[in-house]
C-alpha cells in the first residue's frame, strides 16, 4: 500500500530524525525518509534525539537536515506531519499532496507532537514518548 513515506518537521534535526530511524527500523521493507520545512540543511540529528535513540540500537549518525521540496512531496506516498500548523506548510510547497498528509499523532486522537527545540532534556523525553507511541500506531497501520 505505502511503500515511500516521508516525515516532516521544520528544521528536520529533533522530531522528524526520531520518528524516521524508529519506521525505518520497524519496516525495513518500506523507504522512510524525513524533511524539514525550513530545515537546518546539512546538520545532525540533535544530541538529545540522539540520546533518546540510542537505547534502542538505531544508527542516526548518516542523518543530515534536508529541505522539503515539492519534488520530495511526489515522491512519497504518505507524508507525516508533527503539527496541524505543517499540513498547510506542506500543501504551500505542494498544493497536489493534500490527501496524503497525515498527523504522526493521527492514531493517538490527532495528538500533535510539540518541538523541543531549545527546551530542557525533559521535553525531549515528553516528546519521545510521544512519537514512540505515535510511530508504533502507525507501524501497526503500514505493516
Amino acid at each position: 500500500m505505502f511503500k515511500n513515506i516521508l516525515v516532516v518537521c521544520v528544521a528536520n534535526i529533533c522530531r522528524s530524525p526520531i520518528v524516521d530511524v524508529l519506521l525505518q527500523d520497524a519496516l525495513p521493507l518500506k523507504n522512510v525518509s524525513s524533511a524539514g520545512i525550513n530545515a537546518l540543511v546539512g546538520k545532525p540529528m540533535h544530541e538529545n534525539s540522539v540520546k533518546l535513540t540510542a537505547p534502542l540500537g538505531v544508527d542516526c549518525s548518516l542523518h543530515a537536515a534536508r529541505q522539503l521540496t515539492a519534488e520530495i512531496c511526489r515522491e512519497n506516498d504518505v507524508i507525516l506531519v508533527m503539527e496541524k500548523g505543517h499540513i498547510d506548510a506542506v500543501m504551500a510547497i505542494d498544493p497536489t499532496v493534500k490527501g496524503k498528509i497525515f498527523l504522526v499523532g493521527k492514531w493517538l486522537a490527532d495528538t500533535e507532537i510539540p518541538d523541543p527545540y531549545k527546551q530542557s532534556f525533559e521535553m525531549y523525553e515528553h516528546v519521545f514518548e510521544l512519537i514512540k507511541k505515535s510511530t508504533d500506531a502507525w507501524v501497526k497501520k503500514l505493516k
